[in-house]
């Protein structure tokens, strides 16, 4: 689980970072947001997996494209 919840953290810190209102004006930040929340998440399994299925991140997410 730890894997796929380390996959998870990673999208999800890069979905929030990449839907920021300021990350056209603060990029530096923006990079901070994604490394810091990934890490948060990851370390969090629990509360991480709590988001997936939400309006945060499909369940599908990984799913390929048909």
């Amino acid at each position: 689980m730890t894997r796929s919840t380390n996959r998870w953290a990673r999208a999800i810190a890069e979905r929030v970072a990449d839907e920021w209102d300021g990350k056209a004006d603060f990029p530096e930040d923006t990079e901070l947001l994604r490394d810091v929340l990934g890490k948060a998440l990851s370390a969090c399994p629990d509360e991480c997996m709590r988001l997936v299925g939400t309006g945060v991140i499909e369940e599908s997410y990984f799913e390929p494209l048909e």
